[in-house]
């Protein structure tokens, strides 16, 4: 049971949120009605740029104007995953990415060019390598 100052965790309507600090080791099946994940920003990136998802496991970026960019991928720890929203600059496009250490189901795929659009990453890893997916050509 995890307890908080209102009461045990679950069993009190006016409890909002619980700190852990070391981790949280649950065995047996936990239900969950409602999960936000964190939201990181990374800002527009010019030619390079490191992806951490020490902060959040949503990254949000934007390409410069027909700059190629690539990003460096995290350690590929066990379980991990990640989803990286990424735009080109909404004047002009033509921006693109790679990224380091990444397996893709077949060919490296090649961002959206179009001026204002977004491509959304996922990334999950096995501990050695990350595997990566894309959707593409959003309207954000």
């Amino acid at each position: 049971m995890i307890k908080s100052r209102g009461g045990v965790f679950g069993r009190n309507p006016t409890f909002n949120t619980v700190g852990i600090d070391n981790g949280l080791s649950v065995t047996g099946n936990l239900g969950l009605t409602e999960f936000t994940e964190g939201v990181v920003n990374v800002g527009t990136v010019v030619s390079s740029a490191t992806l951490s998802i020490a902060s959040g496991t949503v990254l949000t970026a934007t390409l410069t104007a027909s700059t190629a960019c690539t990003f460096t991928m995290p350690t590929a720890t066990a379980g991990k995953s990640f989803t990286l929203l990424l735009k080109q600059a909404a004047s002009t496009g033509n921006g693109t990415a790679t990224f380091t250490g990444v397996k893709w189901n077949a060919a490296t795929p090649t961002m959206t060019a179009t001026a204002g659009r977004m491509d959304i990453f996922t990334f999950v890893a096995d501990g050695t390598n990350w595997y990566g997916s894309v959707l593409q050509n959003f309207t954000p």
